[in-house]
Order: C-alpha cells, then structure tokens, then sequence
C-alpha cells in the first residue's frame, strides 16, 4: 500500500516537473521566432540597392519611385505594404521577411492602406474631366480613327473573389458558385482607371450597379459631356453616353479567333467594340471584406500613381498594344425597368459601323 502511494507521488511529482520545464521552455526561456538577422529594413536595402528586376518582382514598382526618403522606418513601412499588396501574401509571410510582429504588421499595413484610399480621391479620376482630346491610342490607330474619336473610354464590370463568413455568403455567391464583390470600373485608354466602385455583392447584376451609381450624385460618377461616350458591353443599357455592341451577333475576340473573321456590318462593329476594351484585375487575399474593398481601390491608385509617373514600365510594355476583351459570362441582356433605350446612341452606332465597312 505505501509503495503505491509513494509511486504515485512519484508520478505526481514528474508531471509536475515536466510542465514546469514546458512553462519555462515556452515562456522564459524561449526561442524567439522573430530573431533573423535579415530584418526588414536590410532586406529593404538589399532590394532598393540591388538589380531592377528583383525590385519590380518583390515590390510591383520601380526603384525611382521608392528612393529619395531620409525616413528609413517609413520606406520599410511602403515596402512592407507594397509587398503584401503586390503578392497578396499574408500577415505570417510578411513577418517572416520583414522580422516583425503580428501586431506591426497588421497595424502598418492597415494604417498605409487608410492613407491610400483617401489618396485615392485625387488619383481614381479624370485627368481631363471634360475630354477636350482624343485619345492618342485612337488617333494614332486607323482601326478605330476617325470611326471612335468621340469614345473617352470603356466601363466594366469584374468579379474578384471575396472571403465572407458563411452567414452572409449567400448575397455574394453569383453564377460560377464563389462568393465575389461586384467592381465597376471605367478605363481610358492609356490603362488608367478614371473611375472605380467597390463593395457590391457578387449576384448583384453589372445594370444595376450602373444605374444605382448614375442616379446617386454622391457617387462622383465622370458622366461623359455631350458628343462624348464610353463603351459598355451587353450588360448595361444603352443610354445616351453608353454605347453597346449589336446584340445577338458575334463579340468576344476569342470567338473571332476560332472561326471566321468578321463579316457584315455588326459583326465588324463588334469586333472593333470589343478589341477597345480592357481589363484589369486579380484575385484578392483573404482579409475582412471591408479591407478587401479598401485594397480593390489602393491597387487601382497604386496602378494609376506607376502608369503617370514611369515613362517606360515593363510591365505596361507588354500590353500597351493589347486590348483584347477576356470573355465572361456578364454579357446578358438586362432585364431593366424604368429605363428608355437611347435611339440616338443607335443611330450612332449603326453610323460608326457603315464607316468600318467604308459606307
């Protein structure tokens, strides 16, 4: 009985010792996980001071437009941020390559992101609000010129994917099963977004996105000055300013490409329609969605502040002379009520088709 009990204690006694050694191990005398000698601002160094290409692949942005701060803590703060936005890696990763906490993370990036979207004020619009010019991509390409000087860019929607709690997913979840936010966004012709709206619900349709922003003077939507007109595509009305292709006729490039060239006049209006109008725009990482919807317009104002201030970019380069449509399934005829087809912008387009065709 006693040599029982006394190996019972003994039991007692080293699990006791056991998780004091744990206590100790975890919380005394750690091994601290932040501990790399490569901290962020070295790394930061390292990548600002080395070759080009590394730079733009880490951080989406020339080096020119990152140097000339005294404030070393500020860049690595940029570059942090522009590190996660540019590879949408999370808060783990970014800690891990900038030997920072959690918190710090978390903490900075919300903080530039903030910043961003404010800025974004100034940077999501018209450079010209009452588009005195053509478009130099128009002019200088007889394909469109003088057949589209009138058109001052081309509105769109896209769907990004969106992480929601499974509660409130049914609204987001669309045709193609995933819940997405509903962007619009309206693009010149030099890949600028003059105009973007974050936020709407995936099933909610391209029409009704539109027309709720026409009518909300709030929105600050560019509205196009008279003579002037932005391309849409099937999914929005044709209103005066919007001019949409022929319905029930070939549109998308991919098809063209696949089978046989354009023919007719609403086909080759078609082709030429679609040949105009760009997108832009990738998945989004997992944060809350009202940071994802802050993060669709830093993107685009980042997008904007490196397209006006590098002449030469790269990574503009290889699409410069590529505006080919991606094909989605938006392109439905909308059911609209309240709404009056513009027989004008018929008029017009049925003109811009007999000029393709040399009528």
């Amino acid at each position: 009985m006693v040599d029982n009990l006394t190996e019972a204690k003994l039991h007692v006694v080293c699990g006791a010792i056991e998780l004091i050694q744990h206590y100790c191990d975890t919380f005394i005398h750690k091994n601290p996980c932040i501990n790399s000698s490569q901290t962020g601002n070295k790394w930061l160094r390292e990548v600002l001071n080395g070759n080009d290409d590394r730079c733009f692949r880490m951080l989406r942005m020339e080096k020119k437009l990152l140097q000339g701060s005294r404030r070393t803590n500020m860049t690595e703060i940029i570059g942090m941020f522009l590190h996660i936005l540019g590879h949408g890696v999370g808060n783990k990763l970014a800690q891990e390559c900038f030997q920072h906490s959690a918190w710090t993370v978390c903490t900075y990036f919300s903080k530039v992101l903030d910043v961003i979207c404010l800025i974004s004020v100034n940077v999501l619009k018209p450079q010209d609000p009452e588009f005195k010019d053509i478009p130099i991509q128009i002019l200088n390409d007889s394909r469109y010129m003088p057949h589209f000087k009138d058109c001052i860019g081309a509105i769109d929607g896209v769907h990004v994917q969106a992480r929601i709690t499974p509660q409130n997913q049914v609204p987001f979840i669309g045709r193609k099963g995933t819940p997405t936010q509903n962007i619009m966004v309206v693009c010149n012709f030099d890949m600028q977004f003059i105009y973007a709206l974050a936020g709407w619900e995936g099933n909610a349709h391209d029409a009704q996105i539109f027309l709720s922003t026409l009518r909300d003077p709030s929105a600050n939507f560019p509205k196009p000055p008279e003579g002037k007109y932005y391309l849409a595509d099937a999914g929005y009305p044709q209103i005066k300013g919007f001019l949409r292709p022929y319905k029930n006729e070939r549109y998308h490039l991919q098809v063209f490409r696949q089978s046989r060239q354009p023919k007719g006049y609403k086909e080759v209006f078609n082709h030429a329609h679609s040949s105009l109008i760009s997108k832009i725009l990738r998945d989004m990482p997992s944060y809350s969605f009202e940071k994802q919807v802050k993060i669709v317009i830093a993107t685009m104002t980042v997008h904007n502040y490196i397209r006006r201030h590098i002449e030469h970019d790269h990574h503009f380069a290889k699409i410069t002379n590529n505006y080919g449509r991606v094909e989605d399934n938006e392109d439905l005829e909308p059911h609209i009520t309240g709404v009056t087809r513009s027989l004008e912008m018929d008029a017009l387009r049925d003109v811009i088709a007999g000029s393709l065709m040399g009528m």
